[in-house]
């Protein structure tokens, strides 16, 4: 297949390798998509032949159904992509019963087999070695167990990564989760932060509205024992979701 797509990659040093010269790649995001702006591309780049505004309401009374089976226990195939419900938790012995308080329901998306054919036709552009090895990897919501998706209010969140600790006497130091709507800040108490190390951090989530949020943090650690002069600043690539 001819190639179609080019995503963007920097080249991070592999924190799991002995070897000083290897190296991962991580893609550099372009802005997230909404589903207006996804429908509007549809009609504009795609030639669909309705209106971006019908097509966002169709969208939307999908979305809704779809959830809604999914709740059911169905599991979904639509080709791009694969939904299933998942229990999440031990249960003490085989006539045990679902306990909320330990057990918790998600669900789980994959790609499917159209999205791995549209994959064969990208390609990755490498902008070479980044200039810093401070970034955001990954976060887990401890309540639900989920991975780069779900924030849950008042429970743990693990943030994984590099040179991530929070140091320094700048008042902007902190862990931050910003909502993407209306880009109102919220800062984690510096006595929410449980954990405070270079390679992880775990925080209380605060009591977020529903809605996506991007997550930062601001530092003025450098690896080290002396502080940088300035706070810098990293931003997780991938929106995060209190429902």
């Amino acid at each position: 297949m001819s190639v179609l797509h080019t995503i963007k990659a920097w080249l991070y040093e592999n924190l799991l390798s002995a070897d000083q010269n290897d190296y991962v790649a991580r893609v550099s995001a372009e802005r997230t998509l909404n589903v207006r702006e996804i429908c509007e591309s549809a009609v504009e780049r795609g030639g669909a032949d309705i209106s971006a505004a019908a097509m966002e309401h169709a969208v939307a009374l999908y979305h809704k159904e779809l959830g809604y089976r999914l709740c059911d226990g169905f599991s979904v195939n639509t080709g791009w992509y694969t939904a299933s419900m998942h229990v999440k938790g031990v249960f003490d012995s085989p006539t045990s019963a679902f306990d909320p308080a330990k057990h918790t329901v998600i669900a789980e998306f994959h790609q499917g087999a159209e999205l791995r054919k549209e994959l064969a036709a990208v390609t990755v552009s490498i902008l070479g070695k980044a200039e810093s090895t401070f970034f955001i990897t990954q976060v887990t919501d401890m309540r639900t167990g989920s991975v780069n998706d779900i924030l849950t209010p008042g429970r743990n969140a693990k943030i994984a990564g590099s040179k991530l600790k929070v140091a320094g006497e700048s008042a902007t130091c902190g862990v931050y989760f910003v909502n993407t709507a209306d880009q109102t800040r919220v800062k984690v108490d510096s006595a929410d932060i449980v954990e405070n190390q270079n390679a992880h951090l775990m925080v209380l989530t605060p009591a977020l509205s529903a809605g996506t949020y991007q997550l930062e943090i601001t530092t003025q650690y450098s690896g080290g024992s002396t502080l940088l002069k300035e706070p810098r600043t990293a931003t997780f690539d991938r929106p995060l979701t209190v429902s």
